[in-house]
């Protein structure tokens, strides 16, 4: 692979270059982007295939191919991160004759991240309590009114009085829980944390 992509790049050839090197390296690459943070994983791979196109006439091959696009996988992640605001994706037409393959990766990219994400968020609420949990279910998965939640969860015999009571305080249960479960998620890079810049509450 190392030899294929350098000796392409002598030759002049980034496409064959650019092309070896996203096949060989780019799941790999992205498993790396998508441990750094899942929640900007997509826009930093996408930043590192136009680092990569635009970067290999000056690859200079002082360290291995491999080597300098995990560098660059690096670099994109900070960029992005450091200004989210301004991320953007670049047109296909601007990455030439490798258009169609990113095209592929960045399916590819989205795939694997809607299972990754999926996973790890089935994680964090397999780790909750039992009524946590099907509390989580009834009213997220199954979207029942909050009377119903409270039945399901009351057992028999609960007065209406009683389901009133118990959905006013599954509500505040409900509350909590999300927030215990962002803040989980915001810690693990699932979701990006608010800025503060004067985003509007829901």
């Amino acid at each position: 692979m190392e030899a294929e992509v350098v000796d392409a790049v002598r030759r002049g050839r980034f496409d064959v270059a650019a092309t070896a090197g996203l096949r060989g390296y780019g799941p790999e690459i992205l498993g790396f982007l998508v441990a750094l943070g899942p929640s900007s994983a997509d826009d930093a791979f996408s930043q590192f295939c136009e680092d990569l196109w635009r970067g290999l006439p000056g690859f200079r091959g002082d360290a291995s191919f491999r080597t300098w696009a995990y560098t660059l996988a690096r670099h994109a992640v900070l960029r992005v991160r450091r200004d989210p605001y301004s991320r953007r994706r670049a047109p296909l037409s601007d990455l030439g004759p490798i258009s169609g393959l990113v095209a592929e990766l960045r399916s590819t990219t989205a795939s694997y991240l809607a299972t990754e994400v999926r996973d790890r968020i089935s994680k964090i609420r397999d780790e909750l309590d039992e009524d946590d949990r099907v509390l989580l279910v009834l009213r997220v998965d199954r979207q029942m009114g909050w009377n119903d939640v409270a039945r399901v969860m009351a057992g028999d015999g609960a007065t209406e009085a009683e389901v009133v009571k118990r959905a006013a305080a599954l509500r505040k249960r409900f509350e909590r829980l999300k927030r215990e479960i962002k803040e989980r998620a915001e810690r693990e890079g699932l979701v990006e944390k608010k800025s503060g810049r004067g985003t509007p509450g829901a």
